[in-house]
């Protein structure tokens, strides 16, 4: 992390916002294309944040790969697919002014006898340079995406794509060791012998994968479509509210369930459209679930979490600098949208210092949550006053925001709806504050308060010298500190906003004039 600026010392410990910095600016509009085994698609990411945000997304499945265990060949309704997609995309690029697109290829084109060829008919139909990666390059870079959402993350990531996937790990920061398979659900679906021979593969198959990786018992980190259809269909089967993949998390026996349910399931496709999830996805799923059960027997983790970021992302994480890669990803995201939507950029830098007294022992992790809703307190202003919580509630669950747990997105959430309403009951989203305890929704309220009541105070600075308030536990007292230039300020709707904040604390108040 960055020092303190040299004439802003509000910027720790995060240190100066980057997006408008050279180095960042060059990441707006860029621009890659995954060729898989099953799908193809487009990721046009502005990735001036350090959590970019996905301005063009567009996938086609072309199931290039399908029939290849029988023929060796790309699958030929797949190449003509694949071809109109590669050609639509181009001119989509074209359209979008971007400087260049990024294409890379997998298991299906560095594995068809005709891989080489078909990569030539790309290239001379589009101008476009097409990169067919091996699987050790695969299974980097999707673990690259997977540090771009979790920084300094440890544990195994397993990308699942249509005819391979790919095992890497990683700590500190940096991806281990890494090795593929031709474990893609494709491929296992034309397996001679039914499921007995794949039993047989996945079996072998696996045995070799822990003989490389060695011992991993930390977090599972899960990557590809097939995984996220099977997470879909298990937030479906426990009724679980908020419908959110990226950083959902499972353990074996949940999974274990699931696969159960799927099996046991007579109607997959009306299964399919109640979770959302594309027919042609759906029939690989069964075969993706044999895998899965049989790579947690294996393995073990600690825990199981889906990740939305993988290939493509880490082609983005592959052309920041590293400044930029060691910044958090949720406070430079709110900072981003800061500086993009609230009525006073950086307002937010002396919210949080005029808050935090009330969290005297707030953790690093605490510390983070309160600085990310001082940031986004204001950005949803423009919406209809009657529904600014709802949209701001809204936007804090369901947003593309990296490094967040769902029960932190909620906590999140419940903070800046209380900016913006007294209540939180009576509202749509009452199902997803089980996600939080009592004592965090009670911490999330008093937050909330706390902003509401901030926000009143239109001179906050953060060198000292405007409005403060002074929290003492022991004694359930809750002073604020005024001057003579801020006492106007503290009119009839303040007063009572500080009412409401104290009694979230069960304070009483004390008022302190100074000067």
């Amino acid at each position: 992390m960055d020092g303190q600026d040299d004439t802003h010392g509000h910027w720790d410990p995060f240190g100066r916002p980057l997006f408008d910095d050279p180095k960042a600016r060059a990441l707006a509009r860029v621009g890659v294309v995954d060729i898989g085994s099953n799908s193809v698609r487009l990721v046009v990411f502005d990735g001036a944040a350090r959590s970019p945000a996905y301005f063009y997304n567009e996938k086609i499945m072309c199931g290039l790969g399908a029939g290849m265990a029988e023929t060796g060949r790309l699958n030929p309704e797949g190449r003509e697919r694949a071809l109109r997609a590669m050609l639509r995309f181009r001119a989509l690029a074209e359209g979008m002014d971007l400087p260049d697109l990024t294409v890379v290829a997998t298991a299906a084109m560095r594995d068809a006898e005709d891989g080489a060829e078909f990569r030539q008919v790309l290239e001379a139909a589009t101008g476009l340079r097409v990169w067919v990666i091996d699987g050790a390059e695969e299974a980097r870079l999707s673990a690259q995406g997977v540090l771009l959402g979790w920084p300094g993350s440890y544990g195994l990531v397993c990308d699942i794509g249509g005819s391979s996937m790919e095992l890497a790990e990683i700590h500190d920061g940096e991806v281990g060791r890494r090795v593929t398979s031709p474990l893609g659900p494709l491929k296992l679906r034309d397996i001679e012998d039914g499921r007995k021979g794949r039993d047989k593969q996945i079996k072998r198959e696996l045995k070799r994968l822990a003989d490389h990786m060695g011992t991993q018992r930390d977090r599972l980190f899960l990557v590809g479509g097939s995984w996220r259809a099977i997470a879909r269909i298990d937030m479906h089967r426990r009724g679980y509210p908020l419908q959110v993949l990226h950083e959902y998390r499972m353990d074996a026996e949940s999974v274990r369930e699931t696969v159960a349910y799927i099996e046991a399931s007579e109607d997959h496709d009306t299964l399919r459209k109640a979770c959302g999830v594309s027919a042609t996805r759906m029939a690989l799923v069964p075969f993706a679930g044999e895998v899965l059960l049989r790579l947690l027997e294996t393995f073990e983790p600690m825990d199981i979490a889906i990740s939305s970021y993988g290939i493509r992302e880490g082609l983005l994480y592959e052309q920041m600098p590293q400044e930029l890669r060691d910044r958090d990803p949720l406070i430079e995201a709110c900072r981003f949208a800061e500086a993009k939507d609230a009525r006073m950029p950086e307002f937010g830098a002396a919210l949080y210092e005029f808050v935090l007294p009330l969290f005297p022992e707030a953790t690093a992790s605490r510390r983070r949550m309160i600085h990310a809703a001082c940031l986004l307190h204001d950005v949803s202003w423009r919406a209809h006053p009657d529904y600014r919580a709802e949209v701001c509630f809204d936007n804090a669950t369901r947003a593309n925001l990296g490094g967040l747990k769902h029960w932190e997105r909620v906590f999140l959430g419940l903070a800046l709806l209380h900016r913006y309403r007294n209540k939180r009951e009576g509202t749509r989203f009452e199902d997803l504050y089980a996600l939080l305890d009592d004592a965090h929704q009670t911490q999330a309220e008093i937050l909330g308060k706390a902003l509401r009541f901030g926000a009143m105070l239109w001179t906050l600075r953060t060198d000292g010298t405007g409005p403060r308030m002074v929290w003492d536990a022991e004694s359930s007292a809750l002073e604020l500190h005024l001057n003579a230039s801020t006492s106007p300020l503290y009119g009839e709707v303040a007063e009572s906003r500080f009412k409401s904040l104290a009694d979230a604390l069960g304070a009483e108040t004390r008022e302190v004039r100074i000067g």
